[in-house]
């Protein structure tokens, strides 16, 4: 691939509970994506039983799933997840992240999708 390619970037932010980033396809190449989700929650000064989670799913499947403890009462926690999809030439990817929270409150749930032309 040519040195002078511009990667993709596609970038989708929520003040909800759900996030969804839809990556079109390329008929002519294939191409490699570094995703990024990212949550970020209010805590509650009472975070006795407060929890947040994060789900994600790349083309309808689930890819992570994790659920923590909120920390840090009275300000922001949050969870990150990192991966890298390789994309056919062809189709379109289908990235969603779900949050869900008892007692904390969602603030941003975000994700990145970051074109890698190394490969």
């Amino acid at each position: 691939m040519a040195s002078s390619a511009k990667p993709e970037f596609w970038r989708t932010e929520v003040g909800d509970a759900v996030a969804v980033l839809n990556i079109p396809g390329a008929l002519k190449r294939p191409r490699t994506f570094d995703i990024d989700v990212s949550l970020l929650v209010r805590v509650p000064e009472d975070h006795a039983e407060a929890w947040h989670a994060l789900t994600l799913e790349i083309d309808g499947k689930q890819q992570w799933h994790r659920r923590i403890a909120s920390s840090c009462p009275g300000q922001t926690d949050g969870l990150d997840y990192h991966c890298r999809v390789v994309l056919e030439a062809g189709p379109a990817l289908r990235i969603r992240a779900v949050a869900g929270t008892r007692g904390a409150v969602v603030q941003r749930l975000q994700i990145e999708a970051r074109e890698d032309l190394q490969d």
